[in-house]
C-alpha cells in the first residue's frame, strides 16, 4: 500500500478526533452565550457545526476509499472486504459492520446538524443555538463511542494479501439502501429531541414551536419509513423464507420510534394549531429519540439475539447504556423540572379534532409499548426470573393487532371532525356509504376466495375504510357546488392537505396488503426430479435444469424453472443457492415473479438422495401490496414537506411568548 494511502488513514483518524473537540466546544459555548445573551458565542455554533459535518465527512471518504482500493492494511478493510467482492460491496460494506456504521452515525448527526444551520436562519438567536449545542451533545457522546470503543481507522502491523470478506447475506444491493435510510429516520429524530430540550431550557413551548419541529419530525418519519420498508423487501427476497417481517428485536427497534414519530407528527399539528397538549408532544420527541438509542443498544450489546446484530461486545453495550441514560434521563429530569411552562393555552370538546389525535396518539403510543414489552422480556425473564424465554409472532400479532385496528377505523372518523368542537352529523351520511361500500367489497373477497379465511375480508374492510376515508375527508372539505367546482377546489389545497390523504391511504393499502398476503398465500414444499412438472393452485412449474455457475466471488447452484398459468405464455424463473468460499457460507436467491395481484416465489433447495432437489414454491396475493402502500406513505410525507408553510416553518419567524414563571 501507498505511503499516500497510509498517511491518508492517518489523517482521517486526526480528523475524527478534532471533530470530537469541535463538538464539545459547539455543546458548551453556544449554551453559555444563549444563557448570557453574547451573541458572538451564540453565532459559534454554526461555522462549528458546518466544520464537525467537513471533518466527519472527510473521516467517511477516506474509509470508503480504503475499501473501494482495498487497503487491507486497516483492520476493518481486512475483516469485511475482499478483493473479488464486487464494486457495490464493497462501497456499502462500509457500513456493513459495526465500525463503519457507526461512522455513518456521527455523519449524519454532524449532517443534520449542519441542516439546522442551513435551514434555520430565521429561528430565534437564542433558540438555534441551544438546539446546535444539545444536538452536538448527542455528538460528543458519539464521538467517544467510537474512538473509545469501536475505531474504525484501527491498522495492521502487516497488511495481509486478502481480506476475510463481508458476510455474504450482505452482499445485496438492500445493503446499498436499508441502513443509511433508516440511520437517517434514527439520527433524524435527534433534531427533534434537540428542539424539546432546547425549547425545556429557554421556557417556551408554543405553536412556533410546533410549527418548527413538524419538519424534521416529518423528514425522520420519512426516512424511516423507507428504510423499514426497503429491510422488509430485502428480507423477502433474500432469506427465501417469504415472509416480510418477523419481528426479530432489530426490526422492533426500529418500529417503535417509527410508532412514536407518527405519534409525534399528529401531536405536533395540536400544538401548532391548537396550542395545546404540549406537555405530551415534548415527552413524544424526548421518546422517540430515546426508542433510536435503544435500537442502537439492542444492535450492538448482544443482549438480545438477532440476524441483524453488527455486535456483540458487553463493553460498547454498556457504553450505549451509558449514553442512553444520560441523555433520556437527563431529558426526563429536565421535563419533569419545566412541567410549569407547558400549560395548555386552549380547551376542545370530547368530540373534536384534538380528542381524536389524542386517541391516535394513545393508540401509536400503547403499541409501541406492547412492542417494547415482547421485544425486552426475554432479557428480563433471563435476569429477573433466570428463565430463557422467546416471545414470537404468535404473541405480537395477538397483542399488537388490535390496537392497529383500533386507529384504522377511528383514522377517518378524526379526520372529519372539526376543531375545538366537533360533530359527525354533517358527516353520517357519506360514512355510512364508506361503510356499506367496504362491508361490499369484503363480502365480494370473502366470495372469490371460497371462504378460506376472515383474516382476508377484515384486511379489505379496514383497507378500503381508511383509503375511502382519506379521499372522502378532501371531498367534504371541498364545500358546496357542483363535481366541477368541488374538484377545482380540492385541486387548489395546500400540499400538505394532500400529503396527509396520500399517507393516510397508504396506510390502508398496507393493512389491506398485510391481511391478504398472509390470509391467502399457498405454500408448497416437495423434491422434484429435473424434467417433473407439478401444480400450485392455478400454475403449473417444471424443473426444466440444474447447473453450477461461477460468480465474481461466489459458485452457484442455479435452477431454470418454467411456470405458466393454464395455457399462458411461460415464464422463466432462476432460483440460486449460492455458496461463499471465503466466508464458508451459502445464502438463498429466491426467484420472484412480481406482479400486481400476486408473487410467485421460487426457492432451489439441497440435492436429495433419489436425485431430486428441494423446491419451496409460494403464490403470494397482493404481496407487493405492502411496500406500495409504505411507499406511499413515504410520499405522503415528501409531498407535505414540499408544503411552502412547512418548509418554511424550519426557519419561520413569529414571537414566542413570555414563559411562564
Amino acid at each position: 500500500m501507498s505511503y499516500e494511502c497510509i498517511m491518508l488513514i492517518e489523517l482521517a483518524h486526526f480528523a475524527l478526533i478534532l471533530a470530537f473537540f469541535v463538538a464539545i466546544a459547539q455543546m458548551v459555548v453556544p449554551m453559555i452565550g444563549a444563557h448570557k445573551g453574547w451573541s458572538g458565542w451564540m453565532a459559534f455554533a454554526d461555522p462549528a457545526a458546518n466544520s464537525q459535518l467537513v471533518l466527519t465527512g472527510f473521516s467517511f471518504a477516506v474509509l470508503m476509499h480504503a475499501f473501494i482500493v482495498s487497503d487491507f492494511s486497516v483492520a476493518l478493510v481486512y475483516a469485511n472486504s475482499h478483493t473479488d467482492k464486487p464494486l457495490l460491496y464493497k462501497i456499502s460494506g462500509v457500513w456493513g459492520n459495526h465500525e463503519g456504521s457507526m461512522l455513518l452515525w456521527v455523519l449524519i448527526l454532524a449532517l443534520f446538524g449542519a441542516s439546522a444551520v442551513w435551514f434555520g436562519g430565521n429561528l430565534p438567536a437564542t433558540l438555534k443555538a441551544r438546539v446546535l449545542a444539545v444536538q452536538a451533545s448527542v455528538s460528543v457522546a458519539f464521538y467517544a463511542f467510537i474512538l473509545f470503543t469501536s475505531n474504525p481507522f484501527l491498522r495492521l502491523a502487516q497488511a495481509p494479501l486478502n481480506g476475510r470478506d463481508l458476510n455474504p447475506l450482505l452482499q445485496d444491493p438492500g445493503l446499498a439502501f436499508h441502513p443509511p435510510f433508516l440511520y437517517l429516520g434514527y439520527v433524524g429524530l435527534s433534531m427533534t429531541f434537540s428542539f424539546a430540550v432546547a425549547a425545556l431550557i429557554e421556557g417556551r413551548v408554543d405553536a412556533a414551536w410546533g410549527r418548527w419541529v413538524r419538519p424534521w419530525t416529518l423528514a425522520a418519519w420519512v426516512f424511516l419509513t423507507v428504510g423499514i420498508a426497503l429491510g422488509s423487501w430485502w428480507a423477502y427476497y433474500e432469506l427465501g423464507w417469504g415472509g416480510f417481517w418477523f419481528w426479530d428485536p432489530v426490526e422492533n427497534a426500529s418500529f417503535m420510534p417509527w410508532l412514536i414519530a407518527a405519534a409525534l407528527l399528529h401531536s405536533a399539528i395540536v400544538v401548532e394549531k391548537r396550542e395545546t397538549l404540549k406537555s405530551w408532544t415534548i415527552l413524544l420527541a424526548i421518546l422517540a429519540f430515546g426508542f433510536s438509542l435503544l435500537g442502537t443498544f439492542i444492535v450492538r450489546s448482544g443482549v438480545l439475539t438477532s440476524v441483524h446484530a453488527f455486535a456483540n461486545d458487553p463493553e460498547r453495550g454498556v457504553f450505549i447504556l451509558l449514553i442512553l441514560g444520560i441523555f433520556l434521563g437527563g431529558s426526563l429530569t429536565l421535563y419533569a423540572a419545566r412541567a410549569g411552562v407547558m400549560q395548555a393555552q386552549g380547551a376542545f370538546g370530547t368530540v373534536s379534532r384534538e380528542s381524536a389525535l389524542v386517541l391516535n396518539n394513545i393508540l401509536l403510543a400503547v403499541s409501541a409499548f406492547v412492542v417494547f414489552i415482547g421485544t425486552i422480556w426475554p432479557l428480563v425473564a433471563e435476569l429477573v426470573f433466570g428463565r430463557t424465554l422467546s416471545v414470537g409472532p404468535p404473541f405480537f400479532d395477538a397483542a399488537f393487532t388490535p390496537f392497529m385496528v383500533l386507529l384504522a377505523i377511528v383514522l377517518p372518523l378524526g379526520s372529519l371532525l372539526a376543531w375545538k368542537r366537533g360533530s359527525l352529523n354533517r358527516a353520517r351520511l357519506p360514512l355510512a356509504g364508506l361503510a356499506v361500500l367496504a362491508m361490499a367489497m369484503a363480502g365480494l373477497f370473502y366470495a372469490i376466495y371460497a371462504g378460506r379465511s376472515l383474516l382476508g375480508p377484515a384486511g379489505v374492510l379496514l383497507g378500503v375504510w381508511v383509503v375511502g376515508g382519506a379521499a372522502l375527508d378532501l371531498w367534504m372539505r371541498s364545500g358546496r357546488g357542483n363535481i366541477k367546482e368541488r374538484l377545482g377546489r380540492i385541486l387548489r389545497f395546500p400540499r400538505g392537505d394532500w400529503g396527509k390523504t396520500v399517507a393516510h391511504a397508504g396506510m390502508g393499502v398496507t393493512i389491506f396488503g398485510v391481511a391478504a398476503m398472509t390470509a391467502w398465500q399457498q405454500e408448497d414444499i416437495r423434491v422434484v426430479k429435473i424434467g417433473e412438472t407439478f401444480e400450485v393452485g392455478a400454475y403449473s412449474f417444471t424443473l426444466d435444469d440444474v447447473e453450477q455457475v461461477a460468480g465474481p466471488n461466489y459458485s452457484s447452484t442455479l435452477a431454470t424453472v418454467t411456470t405458466r398459468r393454464g395455457n399462458g405464455a411461460p415464464v422463466l424463473m432462476t432460483p440460486e443457492k449460492r455458496f461463499y468460499p471465503v466466508a464458508q457460507m451459502a445464502t438463498t436467491e429466491a426467484a420472484i415473479t412480481n406482479g400486481i395481484l400476486r408473487d410467485l416465489y421460487v426457492v432451489i433447495g439441497d440435492p436429495q438422495t433419489n436425485g431430486g432437489f428441494a423446491m419451496r414454491v409460494y403464490i403470494k396475493p397482493f404481496a407487493n401490496w405492502i411496500w406500495g402502500g409504505a411507499m406511499l406513505m413515504a410520499i405522503g410525507g415528501v409531498i407535505s414537506l414540499s408544503d411552502r408553510r412547512l418548509r418554511f416553518a424550519v426557519g419561520a419567524k413569529r414571537a414566542l411568548q413570555v414563559p411562564a414563571e
